[in-house]
């Protein structure tokens, strides 16, 4: 499959901001969201997986973009293959793991075809990517062939652009811009490009479509089990000023496992 023109389009834009969103990265960890995502992640992984040490389990972190997640991940003990299409993205990865780099895999992949053998991680998650793909049910397919029996996916998401095809939704996320101004804050949704993300937002399938239950409805088809979707989960995972920054767009977390 050669690389569309869309695809190409997405991945110029992301090497352009990868230093801009590493240094949103950054902050991430520098702030509560490094403990809060830490504590759920661990949660969340030890549960399905008891009695199995940290160290032998293997995560690929689909989309890892400046390593939040890797190094979080990492930093607990686990395996991690931090995979990304855009080698910018990569390279920040690899600067903000610092001494956890050499943990920490990194490696060039394409989410919608990972080259990776059939059934070689234990857990497959990934944040804020699918909703910036072209085909995310090639991806879905990609991801859960390379996912363990038995082992565990893991999609935090957000319907980041409905508001470009829903009335109601701009209204909302017009008040969200008022109320970032009136608390004197850093709006994440104002800034260099901004308006070049919504022009390929606009292109994206999923940018329209009520997530996450388009979403759980895929993969209940593709015999994914114990499917489950969690609105709002930003109430555990975000600082105050994620909160008022994304009020009107909520982060969703999607939980399933592989038949055995």
């Amino acid at each position: 499959m050669e690389q569309s023109m869309l695809l190409t389009e997405i991945k110029a834009y992301w090497t352009e901001r990868a230093e801009g969103y590493s240094a949103v990265n950054q902050e991430e960890l520098s702030g509560c969201q490094r403990g809060n995502w830490s504590a759920f992640l661990d949660g969340r992984i030890m549960e399905h997986f008891p009695g199995i040490a940290r160290r032998e389990l293997h995560i690929l972190d689909i989309g890892a973009g400046p390593g939040f997640l890797s190094i979080i991940l990492a930093e607990l003990g686990y395996r991690v293959t931090a995979a990304d299409y855009t080698e910018a993205m990569l390279a920040q990865a690899s600067l903000n793991a610092e001494d956890l780099s050499d943990r920490i895999r990194f490696v060039k992949e394409d989410a919608h075809k990972l080259t990776m053998p059939d059934e070689t991680f234990n857990v497959v998650l990934s944040r804020n990517l699918t909703w910036n793909l072209e085909h995310p049910e090639t991806a879905y397919a990609s991801w859960m062939r390379v996912l363990k029996r038995g082992g565990l996916l893991l999609n935090f998401d957000a319907n980041w652009y409905r508001y470009l095809f829903d009335g109601e939704k701009r209204k909302e996320y017009e008040a969200d811009r008022r109320k970032v101004a009136e608390n004197a804050m850093e709006d994440y949704n104002i800034g260099e490009n901004f308006d070049r993300m919504e022009r390929i937002a606009l292109k994206m399938p999923l940018s329209p479509l009520d997530r996450p239950d388009w979403d759980v409805e895929l993969l209940k088809g593709y015999g994914m089990e114990h499917v489950l979707a969690e609105r709002n989960i930003g109430d555990i995972l975000y600082s105050e000023k994620e909160k008022i920054n994304y009020a009107s767009t909520p982060m969703f977390c999607i939980q399933a496992v592989k038949g055995r």
